[in-house]
């Protein structure tokens, strides 16, 4: 994909902008050794039938990165400016790479809003700062706690939902969001062939006829499912 900095304006192209998602992106590729690690923690706790908690999770993954790589933080840079997004939602915001791009994207759009939650106090403080360091505070907030409750008050219209934390959520959070959405905003999902199991339920309701969305899964990366929401059927 084309490296977003070959234009000649825009807040994306700002060096301070650019200087953070650098330095984020070349961390998290030193976090492939941790991701196993605590992968492999997660993997035995499924077969040996026990259920992890969402805030188990978090713990577990406090120093992992697991963020989108730069061709997805430019697509979701790109789908953002081309709707005109001036209200996003964000779910699991981690250290904030995906906040980054989708703030800019409302930056240069000509303002509004992106509002993400985080469970983990220490990703939380570092995605806050992450923000505060590119300048972007203005547009951009993180939510600390439960996603299912830091994001009960979202007002509509919601242009873009961005699904990213824990998996079993995905749909919860969707029906939570869903009755604020405008027709025509976006559902992104990630992870899609990573737990492509966990994930089933979610693309298939999404690719279901009556659940108000068209969607398709987009191979690109880890899998992304790209919904438009056409209201719902009536």
């Amino acid at each position: 994909m084309t490296d977003l900095r070959g234009g000649n304006r825009g807040v994306i192209l700002d060096p301070k902008v650019w200087g953070v998602l650098d330095r984020l992106h070349r961390a998290a590729r030193g976090d492939l050794l941790k991701f196993g690690r605590v992968g492999a923690v997660m993997g035995l706790t499924r077969l040996l039938g026990r259920r992890m908690e969402a805030a188990t999770q978090a713990s577990l993954f406090k120093d992992v990165y697991i963020p989108v790589n730069r061709d997805q933080g430019q697509l979701l840079y790109l789908l953002a400016r081309s709707i005109g997004a001036r209200r996003i939602v964000e779910f699991g915001t981690s250290f904030g790479i995906s906040t980054l791009y989708l703030a800019a994207a409302v930056r240069d759009g000509g303002g509004g809003r992106v509002i993400g939650t985080e469970l983990e106090p220490t990703k939380h403080a570092r995605a806050v700062q992450n923000l505060a360091d590119a300048g972007l505070s203005d547009v951009a907030e993180v939510r600390l706690g439960d996603a299912r409750e830091t994001l009960q008050d979202v007002a509509a219209p919601v242009d873009l939902l961005l699904l990213d934390g824990w998996k079993d959520l995905y749909l919860p959070i969707l029906h939570l969001i869903q009755p604020k959405l405008r027709r025509g905003a976006l559902v992104l999902a990630d992870n899609i062939f990573t737990f492509k199991t966990g994930l089933r339920p979610y693309v298939e309701h999404m690719q279901a006829g009556g659940s108000g969305f068209r969607s398709a899964t987009l191979h690109i990366s880890d899998g992304f499912e790209m919904s438009l929401y056409v209201g719902e059927a009536g």
